[in-house]
């Protein structure tokens, strides 16, 4: 990950992603090309897209404007968390016991180590992804904060060895 600009694009609840595929279906090559454009240089000048798509930079304009306003795409700042000092990613799955899951995973996404946060279902309620400085902060976010949350009563920690992708921008569009 690295810290230009980049085109997140997001989907809430299962409702509003079932809605997004609706919508993926009406984007036009104009407004996927304009987001892959977007993805490569967020910062990318609507003159510069107009030259490379062919189109005026008002249409540009309008068609960034109505894939921001639809919710469908967003600009965005990526941080790269190597950069700020964070050398360690880890996928930690919780248990929860007397307490609702969701009042859990809020506890949990309030921690500012985590990004990440996701009810699912398998061995574990909660699933989330954090960073961490070095071992000793991690053991620290384990032993003295996660285990404190009121309904955790198992975690599971992976670390990362190697982070073969980590692409925020990510969505599968039919080519």
């Amino acid at each position: 990950m690295n810290a230009d600009e980049s085109v997140a694009l997001s989907a809430g609840s299962v409702s509003e992603r079932s809605s997004l595929i609706g919508e993926m279906a009406m984007l036009d090559d104009v407004d996927r090309r304009v987001i892959e454009l977007l993805r490569g240089d967020g910062r990318m000048a609507y003159r510069a897209m107009a030259e490379a798509l062919g189109i005026t930079e008002s249409a540009v304009r309008a068609r960034v404007r109505q894939l921001e306003a639809s919710g469908f795409m967003k600009v965005v700042a990526v941080a790269d968390a190597g950069a700020a000092g964070y050398e360690l990613l880890l996928a930690v799955g919780i248990e929860v016991d007397g307490r609702p899951a969701l009042e859990v995973a809020s506890a949990l996404a309030e921690l500012p180590e985590v990004f990440s946060v996701s009810l699912v279902v398998g061995t574990y309620d909660i699933e989330l992804l954090m960073v961490a400085r070095d071992h000793e902060h991690l053991s620290a976010l384990v032993t003295d904060r996660l285990v404190r949350i009121p309904g955790v009563r198992r975690i599971l920690t992976g670390l990362a060895v190697d982070v073969l992708k980590n692409q925020p921008d990510w969505v599968p569009f039919d080519e």
